[in-house]
């Protein structure tokens, strides 16, 4: 039979493992940033935040990771992510990257193109300009996925 003590500490032996296993089917967000930019940084801390596992990949240039992604031109951002085989353009809310792991629609990824006052990593103050998340087809066209800051 097995002592009081022995049973505590199994006990709490398996909580480790547990969460481990738990997190295990989190995909990872890899972000490819300036290592100068403060929103990048801001919108990196959101990412945490929200307890999405991420790794930070600081370089010069993020452009030639943002076209081999597929990222159009016209819908950059100053900073480029990849979680589990879609891109993730700029500023974008975590709930959005939530629902677009959630719904896996068929798209290369999910854009904010700019950068939006108001969106995460770029507050200022009260300020919050009204901005859209698009989502990206496989064949470069984007609609709306979410729309951010309307008015009451």
């Amino acid at each position: 039979m097995i002592d009081r003590r022995t049973m505590i500490g199994l006990l709490l032996a398996a909580i480790p493992a547990t969460a481990c296993a738990k997190s295990a089917g989190v995909p990872e967000l890899t972000i490819y940033k300036s290592p100068y930019c403060g929103c990048c940084g801001a919108w990196v801390d959101h990412v945490k935040a929200s307890g999405l596992k991420a790794v930070v990949r600081e370089m010069e240039d993020v452009t030639p990771v943002a076209r081999k992604l597929g990222v159009p031109d016209d819908l950059r951002s100053c900073h480029t992510a990849a979680i589990d085989g879609y891109f993730v353009e700029g500023h974008v809310p975590v709930t959005d990257i939530r629902k677009l792991l959630r719904d896996r629609p068929k798209a290369r990824g999910i854009a904010v193109p700019g950068m939006p006052i108001g969106s995460p990593g770029m507050e200022q103050g009260d300020r919050r300009d009204v901005y859209d998340t698009l989502l990206v087809g496989h064949d470069g066209t984007a609609r709306t996925f979410a729309r951010h800051n309307l008015p009451a």
